[in-house]
């Protein structure tokens, strides 16, 4: 079974533990909002995420990182391993604007990874007014793959989107796997 390591990151309340717990069907920390002190670790195992009875599954481990800048000397240990980086930030709040592209730079930029391997998510909060959806991000960010996610709306089309970018993040690994093993034999 293959393994990944994603990052879930972003500032403060944006939504990451949420996020967290209903992509992994995870029921912990359900309620009030409690930060994140450190990160915590979430493993959520799929079998056949390719929708085939042939394809391997995959034991992710989604890493909820605190917005918390605080424990920024901690970061470059969990960017350690990682296969994927997801941004979460609350589209309606200009300040997550402005962080995003610090994530960004931290957590993408500094790590060998590809703009493939991000994910965007404008996260709304129940009971928030959705007139975010044409959002005007600067460069970089423009050129990633953005997701709204609002839990009480469309939850299913949240779940789809998460399970593609899943998929693509495995194929990634397939693909970085079957290079080295080429480089090994040549």
């Amino acid at each position: 079974m293959l393994k990944a390591k994603v990052l879930l990151v972003g500032p403060r309340e944006s939504g990451k533990s949420v996020l967290a717990n209903f992509v992994s069907e995870s029921i912990e920390g359900i309620g009030s909002y409690v930060p994140t002190q450190g990160v915590r670790i979430l493993e959520y195992e799929k079998p056949n995420l390719n929708g085939n009875s042939k394809g391997a599954g995959c034991r992710f481990e989604l890493w909820d990182c605190s917005g918390d800048q605080k424990f920024e000397t901690c970061w470059p240990a969990l960017m350690k391993d990682s296969h994927g980086v997801i941004i979460i930030f609350n589209p309606e709040l200009p300040s997550h604007l402005k962080e995003i592209e610090m994530w960004y730079s931290c957590f993408v930029q500094q790590q060998p990874l590809l703009d493939s391997q991000c994910l965007l998510v404008a996260h709304h909060k129940p009971g928030s007014a959705e007139d975010t959806e044409n959002l005007s991000l600067a460069y970089p960010l423009n050129k990633l793959k953005l997701i709204h996610s609002n839990l009480e709306d469309d939850p299913e089309d949240v779940r789809m989107e998460f399970m593609k970018y899943f998929r693509s993040i495995i194929n990634v690994i397939n693909e970085n796997r079957e290079k080295e093993e080429m480089s090994i034999i040549s």
